[in-house]
């Protein structure tokens, strides 16, 4: 018997409005964030799911989406696990910077490099393969045996800490993993096999509506 991951990336947030570098700093969400947050629980309550437990970060956007998607599901006061192992790629010297002035400090190519590539940090942050090395291990220990034991898993978390997990669930390569944009608000339902692969996945919303 196995269970069920759903994967959520949160809402907009005030920083993702104003076009800035957010990482580890900790702004809340927006309007559209709460709303964005709340179409995923919708969607999700329409797909009928009941969850034993879930996971999120230590940032308010994450725990926030989190709960409200907990709220539509009517789960409110559900188990959920906060660890930082699930925040955002942390950006380093670009945190809180606008993404234009950062451009016009050190260039569109090196910001475009520092944004995009797989394995080269911003000054002081982390690239994607660092995101990965911390959030692995945690879903390994702590999330999939929880999956295979039959449990249904909800994680609320961020854009690049759920690219990690994304990458390794849909076996993408570190050249396609950089093209992959994932949603605020949109639920990622896998159904994994016995052997902690995918037997299915469905996208609950709207993928193109990525940024």
């Amino acid at each position: 018997m196995t269970g069920t991951l759903v994967l959520v990336r949160h809402g907009q947030s005030d920083w993702n409005l104003k076009n800035l570098f957010t990482g580890w700093r900790d702004p809340d969400l927006t309007e559209l964030g709460v709303q964005e947050a709340n179409a995923g629980g919708k969607a999700l309550a329409d797909y009928g799911i009941q969850f034993d437990v879930a996971f999120t970060s230590v940032l308010t956007r994450a725990q926030r989406t989190c709960d409200i998607i907990l709220e539509n599901v009517g789960q409110i006061g559900l188990t959920t696990i906060k660890d930082q192992a699930l925040n955002e790629r942390d950006y380093g010297d670009l945190s809180g910077l606008n993404k234009d002035d950062a451009r016009a400090k050190w260039g569109e190519e090196q910001v475009h490099i520092w944004r995009r590539s797989y394995d080269v940090p911003p000054p002081g942050g982390e690239s994607l393969r660092d995101t990965g090395a911390r959030v692995w291990p945690y879903y390994l220990t702590e999330i999939l045996p929880r999956v295979l034991r039959g449990e249904k898993v909800l994680v609320a978390a961020h854009g690049n800490s759920l690219r990690s997990l994304v990458m390794v669930l849909d076996k993408l390569t570190k050249e396609q993993i950089l093209s992959v944009n994932l949603a605020t608000g949109v639920p990622m339902v896998y159904k994994l096999n016995g052997d902690s692969t995918v037997a299915s996945k469905d996208v609950l919303g709207d993928m193109s509506a990525a940024h």
